[in-house]
């Protein structure tokens, strides 16, 4: 990776799928924007293979880039308050909510704009190949990003509000209160009514008013599919969110995605 260029490249990563976004700080401009959906959830190595088959097959990944970003998506993290962060307790603030191998490597993010920490695992063989091929990079967990931007959007809002991210298998949720953080939780699902009950379970247990709590939809999600309308039966106030980026896109990315730019929601904010 070299200094002269002024193109970032971003990857996320899970075990349903990957994504890719080219910027050109140079012209502000998204150059290169793709997903890869598989068809079943993987494994740590299968995902590692198919990410070795994505970088290759295309010319866009032999450029030389400023800066490398990879975002780990999966259900292996939880935050913590910063005043109760102990570093020595990694395991244990992460093995009430997910399966723990002892050759398991825990990381964190630091997230500042709420005085919080996550703490995760990434995927450690794909960190180590993105090392090998473009060198230094930076990484972080997709719940970091999506705390990052939502609260930073949200700050000076007074209203509650809950997001909800789209996986192909999995959905992330956040409640904000008053620009604040309330909830943040994942789940995995895999019919519209394992999706319906988490969503209903986040709105009982924090008292909320399915007539007067707006939900704000990102991620694979869309009005004509049956997520959205099962969502829609029963909460009142449901929308997709409104994809106000500070890029340019170009012709290509402008021909294929315009409509659904709300999928690649994560990642266009990784930069």
């Amino acid at each position: 990776m070299k200094q002269n260029t002024n193109k970032e490249l971003s990857i996320q990563v899970s075990l349903n799928g990957l994504s890719f976004c080219i910027l050109n700080r140079s012209t502000n401009t998204i150059e290169y924007l793709n997903k890869i959906d598989f068809q079943s959830k993987l494994t740590p190595f299968d995902a590692l293979h198919r990410l070795k088959t994505e970088l290759s097959a295309s010319a866009v990944f032999s450029d030389e880039f400023r800066t490398v970003t990879v975002t780990h998506q999966n259900e292996l993290s939880t935050v913590v308050p910063k005043s109760l962060y102990d570093e020595r307790q990694k395991v244990d603030y992460l093995k009430f909510n997910a399966k723990i191998l002892k050759t398991d490597y825990i990381t964190h993010d630091e997230i500042s704009i709420n005085n919080s920490v996550n703490v995760y695992i990434p995927y450690v063989n794909i960190n180590n190949y993105i090392f090998d091929t473009f060198g230094e990079f930076v990484y972080k967990h997709s719940s970091t990003l999506l705390i990052e931007t939502i609260l930073g959007e949200d700050q000076a809002s007074d209203k509650s509000k809950i997001f909800i991210n789209v996986n192909k298998m999995t959905l992330e949720v956040l409640v904000v209160h008053n620009g604040k953080l309330q909830l943040f939780n994942s789940f995995e699902y895999h019919s519209k009514e394992d999706f319906i009950y988490y969503v209903l379970f986040v709105f009982e247990q924090l008292q909320l008013d399915v007539e007067s709590m707006p939900v704000i939809l990102s991620g694979l999600i869309d009005k004509d599919d049956k997520l959205f309308n099962i969502l829609y039966t029963y909460v009142r106030h449901v929308s997709i969110v409104e994809s106000n980026y500070n890029y340019k896109f170009s012709d290509v990315v402008t021909d294929q995605k315009r409509y659904e730019l709300h999928h690649y929601y994560l990642i266009l904010n990784s930069f």
